[in-house]
């Protein structure tokens, strides 16, 4: 006998009510909350297993990534889900109209291999939040991590609510196969289309947060040490496997060469003199990936790095100069350690280049002009624009994080993330007293067609301020 659908069950709990109360959300996340701090050790062990990730950088980049977006959640969520009064048209009173925040009902989290803790858990925080029920698929490229969701998933979160599916790509397959009512993926543009094209029977919505080539700008106004170290740290945690990281430096040809030395300087800085033996750098997912980024190697001159063990899937930090624009390395996100460096005239060059291409997720500059900051910030697109550092951005949560164009659609973090797993339900109520709408009604005498021409015709006066209300729409039985 085959088992039920896992999603047919999560849309019985839903349409139940279980998910709607304030306190199950809150109490929702407070269990995910546990069950990070809980088990660090074993997030963390499972995360070296695939991708020799440091407990440091795992607690870093994944675990305390959450953890902040689950407070800030808590700390906001009753008011984010307050209806919101919105203003009625005089012409239309005596009448009263708000916004009413319900969830979608059952969402589907796809997430990627090289951040596999807070790509999946994350979403799920708003989905939580805006109180849907949730199955979440981990990558098979971490198997170890995603044996440990799966473990603690069920022991930790309200198992009628959230389910965890494990498999390759038939196990994906079968899930696009269902109907959900959101769907939410992080990966390649290439996946993310298969994603798209499987909504499309069902119009299910989308979130899409893809990658890209994002672009680096410096100049020799920067502060080149400094500028170097950040964004060597930016550019190789995770072995340059993050979606924001700069895929590739744009600058002058007199800012070049003693940025070269400033990044090897680096380098050496954050990994020692042989980044293999250090306990804070980590590995390529898998032999195949290493082999697509050794054939990089062949685009431009290794000013440093350039090393590559197979049977250890290591690649050093390599950054590479003389590179052409039109090389495959600048065609292709690297998703790698490599880093490309490109010479450009001078600003307005270099802007030409990055909207001649995709927009990209991210785009950092560094300079210490602030005119410049502002040429980029007004005359480029992007899902981010970053000053200063690099990769920073996404552990803000009150910034949307997604992308644009080829990049990706939608966003979530913070409140953004309980509007996007969120309907945003219009609600109109009119007394049946004073019954002012018989005046507009057929038959239309002369009184009621001059009438319906001033109503057609005036100004839109607001009747009253708007003001946030505090009932309505939204379930609070039981909250606190």
């Amino acid at each position: 006998m085959t088992a039920p659908s896992p999603v047919l069950e999560l849309r019985n709990t839903f349409q139940r009510g279980i998910t709607r109360p304030l306190r199950w959300r809150r109490d929702q996340l407070r269990a995910l909350r546990r069950l990070l701090l809980d088990n660090e050790d074993a997030l963390t062990a499972a995360l070296h297993d695939d991708l020799h990730k440091s407990a440091t950088e795992a607690l870093m980049t994944e675990i305390g990534v959450v953890v902040t977006e689950i407070e800030h959640t808590l700390s906001h969520l009753r008011r984010w889900l307050r209806p919101r009064r919105v203003l009625v048209p005089a012409k239309l009173q005596p009448a009263r109209a708000r916004i009413v925040r319900e969830p979608l009902g059952v969402v589907l989290v796809i997430a990627p291999w090289n951040y596999p803790v807070q790509l999946v858990l994350g979403p799920l925080v708003g989905a939580l939040g805006a109180g849907n029920t949730v199955v979440l698929r981990p990558s098979e490229l971490a198997p170890a991590t995603s044996r440990v969701l799966a473990d603690l998933v069920p022991r930790y979160l309200d198992h009628r609510a959230v389910r965890v599916v494990e498999g390759g790509v038939d196990a994906t397959q079968a899930m696009l196969s269902e109907r959900f009512d959101h769907i939410f993926f992080t990966g390649s543009g290439r996946v993310g289309r298969i994603a798209l094209e499987a909504a499309a029977p069902n119009l299910t919505p989308v979130t899409l947060e893809l990658g890209g080539k994002s672009p680096l700008w410096i100049d020799d106004t920067a502060d080149l040490e400094v500028a170097a170290r950040r964004i060597a740290w930016g550019k190789f945690v995770n072995a340059g496997q993050t979606c924001v990281a700069p895929d590739f430096v744009l600058t002058t040809p007199q800012c070049r060469p003693v940025l070269e030395a400033a990044l090897t300087e680096a380098i050496t800085h954050l990994f020692g003199p042989d980044p293999q033996r250090s306990p804070d750098y980590a590995r390529i997912i898998s032999a195949d990936h290493l082999t697509r980024l050794t054939k990089f190697l062949d685009d431009g001159t290794v000013v440093a790095g350039g090393l590559v063990d197979e049977s250890d899937r290591y690649l050093s930090p390599t950054v590479l100069s003389d590179v052409d624009p039109n090389s495959d390395i600048m065609e292709q996100e690297i998703f790698g350690p490599i880093l490309p460096i490109v010479e450009v005239a001078d600003v307005d060059a270099a802007i030409a280049f990055i909207n001649e291409r995709d927009k990209p997720l991210a785009l950092y500059v560094f300079t210490g002009s602030a005119s410049t900051r502002r040429r980029f910030q007004e005359r480029t697109s992007s899902g981010a624009i970053v000053s200063g550092t690099t990769i920073l951005h996404p552990a803000v949560p009150a910034l949307p994080f997604g992308g644009v164009g080829s990049s990706g659609m939608g966003a979530y973090h913070g409140e953004r993330s309980i509007a996007n797993f969120s309907h945003d339900k219009a609600v109109f109520d009119k007394p049946f007293h004073p019954d002012l709408t018989r005046l507009i009604e057929p038959p239309y005498s002369r009184f009621g067609r001059w009438l319906v021409r001033l109503l057609s015709t005036m100004r839109l006066t607001p009747s009253r301020p708007a003001a946030t209300v505090a009932r309505g729409g939204f379930n609070t039985k039981g909250s606190r």
